[in-house]
């Protein structure tokens, strides 16, 4: 048996020491390489995250977007059913009084042959041709009167039957804005969200003097500015409209605003553009009634025409 010397005590051990060391090396690698793939993998996730939420907030956005537009044409359509309800109505009123008118004609034409015929039998025959041709005339002129009435009726009717199909078409654009805000409620509420309706009251006024009385340079100066739009064709007086002054209507001119139609038939959108270029005249707007004002303006525009 050889003899086991100190010298190979201490290369046994040598070897043992460095066994462990490179050992501890190699662990100490592989450790570094596991906590940088841990690493990545969570700067990955969170990566993944961050665009999701980017994502969620941009549908979001849209959301409200979509809701506050159809909140808006929901407002219009209820506005244009009502005034067609209105015209319809008038329009009732109106063919009754002409069937009462109609009828009255008809008894008067009836009673005045009536009286035709005891004419003729009662009075000679000078004062009978005589009073003949009196009731004639008045006969051939209610003859006339009731033609007249009988013309002007189908239009009436034809007009109410006009109005009666675009009320109910309203009606029917009205459910199917209904039932799309539903679905965006709906839809908005999936994404745990909340859109609260916009309160034209609560919104600031913070300035009142941009429809003042201008000073006569001033006056002078975008009379100037504006002799170009006022050649354009088709340009309204947009003064016309309540809380519009010289100022307003310079700034909308500019913003491509110079008709009644276009003011009726702003969104919200176009509203908030509106006001955030008139600094706070939000309020104004919905408190003034510029988009009914307009409509009314608009319609009796197109009837004189």
């Amino acid at each position: 048996m050889p003899e086991i010397t100190v010298t190979h005590i201490a290369i046994v051990i040598g070897t043992l020491i460095a066994g462990i060391i490179v050992g501890w090396f190699a662990r100490g690698n592989r450790a570094a390489s596991e906590k940088m793939a841990i690493n990545e993998g969570w700067q990955e996730q969170l990566e993944a995250q961050r665009g999701e939420h980017g994502r969620l907030l941009d549908q979001n956005k849209s959301l409200m977007e979509q809701n506050s537009q159809y909140q808006a044409s929901n407002k219009d359509a209820k506005m244009r059913a009502s005034e067609l309800s209105d015209a319809l109505k008038e329009a009732f009123e109106r063919r009754d009084a002409l069937q009462r008118q109609l009828k009255d004609i008809r008894g008067n034409l009836e009673t005045a042959v009536s009286e035709r015929d005891q004419l003729r039998e009662q009075t000679t025959q000078q004062d009978l041709e005589k009073e003949v041709a009196e009731r004639d005339a008045r006969i051939d002129k209610l003859s006339v009167e009731l033609k007249n009435w009988q013309d002007r009726l189908p239009p009436l009717i034809e007009r109410y039957q006009q109005r009666n199909a675009e009320a109910e078409e309203l009606e029917q654009q009205l459910a199917a804005a209904h039932e799309r805000i539903e679905a965006l409620e709906q839809m908005v509420g999936s994404e745990q969200t909340r859109v609260e309706p916009v309160d034209p009251d609560a919104l600031g006024d913070t300035m009142d003097a941009s429809n003042d009385p201008i000073e006569e340079e001033q006056q002078d100066e975008i009379a100037h500015n504006d002799h170009d739009i006022e050649d354009q064709p088709g340009r309204d007086d947009l003064q016309l409209i309540k809380g519009v002054g010289p100022a307003i209507e310079k700034t909308l001119n500019e913003m491509g605003i110079s008709r009644f139609d276009q003011i009726a038939q702003m969104s919200e959108y176009d509203i908030d553009r509106v006001a955030h270029r008139l600094k706070g005249f939000r309020s104004r707007i919905y408190r003034e009634d510029w988009i009914g004002q307009a409509r009314d303006l608009h319609d009796q525009k197109v009837n004189s025409r």
